[in-house]
């Protein structure tokens, strides 16, 4: 298993459309979420997958297990899931080399802004995040980030398939 570890902001403006290197179409729900700990399957550009995220420590670190499923197993699994159906579109936007650290090995890798436009019940939502090799990790801010929200649990999207944001 792996330590995820990642910060969540609002977005200001559409501006990083023109920065996207890529897209992905994105549909989720929650078999269980509790204390932290979920159970999520998405359909990931029609490969499904499995995760199973641990308990996290302000928001900004947690343990995270995936395993690739059918994209029939996702529509199976997703009778079962809580709430409504998360809606998004992800873009992967470039935000340069992670900063030196021979202590926690983030060295030269490369980094991106995940920016997830909602749809459906969360339409009007407009999130990244960036996944840091540790938490004190410097990164670049760009105009169009806004403010940090990591740790807030109403834009975690298990939150949001019970309370849509457009129910805010």
């Amino acid at each position: 298993m792996k330590i995820e570890t990642e910060r969540k902001f609002l977005v200001k403006n559409m501006d990083f459309l023109a920065e996207a290197v890529g897209s992905h179409s994105i549909a989720q729900g929650y078999i269980a979420h509790d204390g932290g700990n979920t159970v999520r399957v998405r359909l990931l550009d029609g490969q499904g997958i499995m995760t199973v995220k641990g308990s996290s420590h302000g928001g900004i670190s947690r343990m995270e297990w995936e395993k690739e499923i059918s994209a029939q197993d996702f529509k199976d699994l997703l009778q079962v899931c809580h709430g409504s159906v998360i809606e998004k579109t992800r873009y992967i936007i470039p935000a340069g080399q992670a900063a030196v650290s021979e202590s926690h090995s983030t060295h030269g890798k490369d980094r991106f802004f995940e920016v997830d436009v909602f749809h459906g019940d969360n339409e009007g939502l407009v999130m990244a995040e960036i996944e840091l090799g540790n938490e004190e990790e410097n990164f670049p801010r760009p105009s169009w980030l806004g403010e940090e929200v990591t740790g807030d649990k109403r834009y975690y999207n298990s939150y949001l398939t019970i309370r849509p944001y457009k129910t805010w």
